[in-house]
């Protein structure tokens, strides 16, 4: 399989590390440097490419969907913070019909957390005693806040426990309403990433944390999703990768 990767930072080049390993080629690396808006993207530079794989910026990823698509190229998409967009990527999708996947966060590891996350929290909608949040820590060059993974969990909350139906993101000043999930971030170091789940009562506090070692597990995950996607064409998530599995 030949893969373009877009965003060349340090995600990308994680991605190129195993995509050899993999025996996967990397056709073509893009950077801000040589890719501003989309515009290297082109039938040429994406010749043979089978699917994109990006890793950018907030500002930049819609650019780049926009060009891959109109090269007709799959494309799988691990940035976040442009989920305000995604019903105009979406009509974009469907009007060039390529393979599309996105997720907030491409590790396998996170991806079975959100699973027992969900059977946990249906759980604990039974016991109203207990009050939940979220706490996030990234590294200090992580350019959104809260993380797209943190607020995957929180709606995975929303889904599962009733009492819970709207975000509190930034610092609480006062006492927060009882329908409020409070989700809280901290920006330090290099901190690859650690993500908290509370449940607390009067009586005892559980947690479920999962934390990122490093970005294998990222890359991994962003290229078993990127050979899945090949071929397909369509709207998908990690989700569907993980549960096709």
């Amino acid at each position: 399989m030949n893969i373009a990767i877009i965003g060349y930072g340090k995600m990308g080049q994680e991605i190129e590390r195993v995509a050899k390993e993999r025996k996967i080629n990397v056709k073509l690396s893009l950077d801000i440097k040589n890719n501003l808006n989309g515009m290297a993207i082109t039938p040429e530079t994406m010749k043979d490419v089978d699917v994109c794989i990006d890793f950018s910026t907030p500002t930049a990823v819609v650019h780049n969907i926009a060009a891959a698509a109109d090269c007709k190229k799959n494309i799988i998409v691990g940035t976040t913070g442009w989920y305000d967009k995604l019903k105009e990527i979406e009509k974009i999708v469907k009007e060039k019909k390529i393979g599309f996947l996105y997720s907030p966060n491409f590790s396998l590891g996170m991806n079975i957390f959100y699973q027992i996350l969900s059977s946990t929290s249906h759980i604990f909608d039974q016991f109203d005693c207990y009050d939940i949040a979220i706490h996030e820590t990234h590294h200090k060059a992580k350019a959104d806040s809260p993380s797209g993974t943190s607020l995957t969990l929180g709606q995975i909350i929303f889904q599962n426990i009733r009492r819970k139906k709207e975000f509190l993101q930034e610092t609480s000043h006062k006492q927060i309403k009882p329908e409020q999930l409070h989700v809280t971030s901290t920006r330090v170091g290099s901190v690859v990433g650690t993500h908290r789940v509370l449940f607390d009562s009067d009586g005892d506090t559980i947690e479920l944390v999962h934390t990122a070692k490093n970005r294998t597990g990222f890359a991994l995950g962003a290229l078993i999703a990127a050979e899945w996607l090949k071929g397909k064409k369509g709207i998908f998530t990690m989700k569907d990768v993980i549960t096709s599995i």
